[in-house]
């Protein structure tokens, strides 16, 4: 399936979510109550089979994070973003996707540590870089280093 293929199927199956497309991939918005759903599909579906999670991250866009997923297919060889909006700042939550994909235990860890962000479902939700003293979340905009102000 080439990436317009792609394209087409997305917008045919998951009618609910908005499909465009980034550089490389086609983009996958996904309502925060369907990730899972979605993602399972997309995994299991004999059309796409996205067997691979190579990169799970986040972004801080001031008024909402976006959890932002890399999949790809080594059977039939081709990639796709997703993204899932986080309205709540304050206390974010979301559906973990490590019953799916194993990966998504290290990346989801990360993706806490430096966002806040918790992952329903994630088997063992730890700071694994920082530290359970450490205060804040360094990739948070919001985020100061007091220790930096001092000097």
């Amino acid at each position: 399936m080439n990436k317009a293929e792609l394209k087409l199927y997305l917008e045919t199956t998951f009618p609910t979510c908005k499909v465009s497309e980034t550089f490389d991939f086609p983009l996958l918005i996904v309502n925060q109550n369907e990730l899972l759903e979605v993602a399972t599909k997309l995994k299991e579906s004999k059309e796409t089979l996205f067997d691979f999670l190579f990169c799970q991250t986040a972004v801080d866009k001031t008024n909402h994070f976006e959890v932002v997923y890399h999949l790809n297919s080594t059977i039939y060889r081709h990639d796709l973003e997703i993204k899932v909006m986080v309205e709540d700042m304050d206390n974010g939550k979301i559906e973990s996707v490590y019953s799916l994909w194993k990966a998504a235990e290290y990346f989801e860890n990360e993706i806490f540590d430096m966002f806040g962000i918790r992952f329903k479902n994630h088997p063992h939700l730890r700071r694994m870089i920082l530290g359970e003293e450490w205060v804040g979340f360094p990739l948070r905009k919001d985020y100061t280093d007091e220790r930096m102000l001092t000097k």
